[in-house]
């Protein structure tokens, strides 16, 4: 189920692109980029439509994916 990033609480969107940028494996090249930077970038592809926020109702999750043109 895709949930509009809009329709989260500050606090939530906030809490969810936050444990997504600490995830292992979310590396953004060769220079280490500091977690507000990571952060931003997110949230910047969120407002642009580049990323969505996905819930699985089976496993109860919350994940954010590239939308495929």
């Amino acid at each position: 189920m895709k949930i509009p990033w809009q329709s989260l609480s500050d606090s939530a969107l906030s809490g969810l692109v936050q444990e997504f940028v600490t995830r292992e494996g979310t590396e953004y090249g060769l220079q280490e980029v500091p977690l507000e930077a990571k952060a931003s970038q997110v949230l910047d592809q969120l407002r642009s439509g580049e990323v969505e926020i996905v819930y699985d109702e089976k496993t109860q999750t919350t994940s954010l994916s590239i939308i495929e043109p």
